[in-house]
């Protein structure tokens, strides 16, 4: 599990193309401090597991489904990536809940900038709409984030300065793909419902005859 509050600006140094796969290699000397083969890592939200690790890089292997559901595809040598450790049990939760799987990329559509900090506009996809509500959270890009105002297809955020400074959103443009996880807690209320309503009602209680 993630929360979400990036630990470091990585990169990609080598993409190794598979049959049906692909190998990253990527750097990132704050999360490969203690990194052992089979550990965690989220980049850019999409939790990898770590192949090998030497020096401050380390290796991971992003099978097709995951290159067809996320922007991972998309990246090539030189790319920066956001990356984070999995939270330790007693730390503190500093953002949400990430589980590291992501259901689903958007692309930004707008930015507008401020004197302190920039708002920037993200497609949502249909599917997704529904889980997004103003104020509610939002995983963007492996960012844990507040969403400002939700539309049918789109919703904004706002981004201060240190994520400006400290993630890829800071240099992603318009027309770029962004990985988007919704609340987890969003969809398990909406299967129990769902199963709730899907039930057959309990038959009435028979009265008790003498």
């Amino acid at each position: 599990m993630f929360t979400g509050i990036v630990e470091e600006l990585g990169e990609i140094t080598a993409v190794e193309k598979l049959a049906d796969a692909s190998r990253f290699r990527l750097r990132g000397p704050v999360v490969t401090e203690g990194a052992k083969h089979g550990d965690s890592i989220a980049v850019n939200g999409v939790c990898l597991t770590v192949v090998e690790h030497e020096g401050d890089e380390f290796t991971a292997d992003v099978m097709a489904e995951t290159l067809d559901r996320s922007s991972l595809g998309a990246l090539a040598v030189g790319s920066r990536v956001n990356l984070e450790r999995p939270t330790a049990v007693g730390d503190r939760l500093g953002g949400h809940i990430v589980q590291g799987h992501v259901d689903g990329t958007g692309e930004i559509v707008e930015r507008k900038p401020s004197e302190n900090w920039e708002i920037v506009k993200v497609s949502l996809p249909a599917g997704l709409a529904r889980y997004v509500v103003e104020k509610g959270s939002i995983t963007v890009d492996g960012v844990s984030l507040t969403v400002v105002d939700a539309g049918p297809d789109y919703f904004t955020i706002s981004l201060i300065p240190t994520t400006l400074a400290l993630t890829t959103l800071g240099i992603k443009q318009p027309g770029d793909p962004v990985n988007l996880e919704v609340d987890v807690i969003a969809k398990y209320v909406e299967r129990m419902l769902g199963d709730r309503a899907a039930a057959p009602a309990p038959a009435p209680a028979q009265e008790a005859t003498q």
